[in-house]
């Protein structure tokens, strides 16, 4: 997942894969999911952001794994 905030439009986007989304679904007032045509999430549009949630959180990150994936070995 990528976050990319842009201060002058105040405006974030949440990418959350690589695919190229075909068509937008607005679920609320400056929220829109975009979505591929066989229905999959591979963004999130959050207009006037700053008033919607707390940027300081979403622009810092905590990477959390599951014990399964801590027990792997890398090769």
């Amino acid at each position: 997942m990528k976050v990319q905030y842009d201060e002058e439009i105040d405006a974030i986007y949440l990418k959350l894969g690589d695919q190229e989304p075909d068509g937008v679904i607005e679920i609320a007032e400056g929220v829109n999911l975009d979505t591929t045509t066989d229905g999959k999430l591979v963004g999130i549009e959050i207009l006037k952001a700053s008033y919607k949630l707390d940027l300081d959180t979403i622009l810092s990150y905590t990477l959390e794994l599951g014990q399964s994936v801590l027990r792997k070995q890398v090769a």
